[in-house]
């Protein structure tokens, strides 16, 4: 249990959404991320999935980090695009043997920062992922093109990563964690923590029948 009392213990809420085509490894590294795990079995995602972590901080602060898994086929894009709201950081993946994956990573960007309408769009903290660099020998993607596409978006940070080794996934997300922090103001974090679901009781007073 955390000590409300003391605020350097609190456990403070990021929302960080993960974005790409279908297929990239966005479930893959959520998985990776949250559990230390791989599975070679694919199953698309329908809407969004859901998953969090708990990370503790360099200066002591823990933070309660929802990580959202939207679905990247074309048809299930506007089921995912309703749980962009209230997203404090965003991860952009693109699979490295997939080049159109990769070049749709405009569209991702600008229609999350449409549907999210930060304050400041340009300092916005995203991540971009480069997924399946254990597949090297099919590679359709270098290392320096997907840096030069980063660099002309504000200098987003590029990680190339592989959740099936588990390279540079902690990291990625660590990163676009702690560049959060540095936006959000304490009551900024404090306050975007969802509402607690509430049931109300009968017009009478009385609690709800527990049928």
């Amino acid at each position: 249990m955390y000590n409300r009392n003391n605020p350097s213990q609190r456990c403070l809420y990021i929302k960080a959404i993960i974005l790409g085509d279908s297929g990239v490894g966005k479930t893959s590294l959520m998985h990776q991320y949250v559990r230390g795990t791989f599975s070679t079995q694919y199953k698309a995602t329908i809407g969004a999935d859901f998953m969090k972590k708990v990370v503790n901080l360099d200066d002591g602060r823990v933070v309660d980090v929802a990580c959202w898994d939207t679905a990247g086929q074309e048809r299930f894009q506007s089921l995912g695009v309703a749980f962009y709201r209230g997203a404090d950081c965003c991860i952009l993946c693109f699979d490295v043997t997939n080049a159109r994956s990769f070049e749709n990573m405009e569209s991702w960007r600008d229609e999350f920062l449409i549907q999210v309408g930060p304050r400041d769009p340009e300092s916005f903290p995203f991540v971009v992922v480069g997924n399946k660099i254990d597949m090297e020998g099919k590679r359709a993607v270098s290392q320096k093109r997907a840096m030069e596409w980063c660099a002309s978006k504000g200098n987003i940070p590029y990680f190339e990563a592989s959740a099936k080794k588990d390279i540079n996934v902690e990291d990625a997300f660590r990163t676009v964690v702690k560049n959060a922090m540095e936006q959000e103001t304490e009551e900024d974090i404090y306050n975007d923590f969802p509402d607690p679901i509430r049931i109300d009781t009968d017009d009478d007073g009385s609690p709800p029948c527990a049928c």
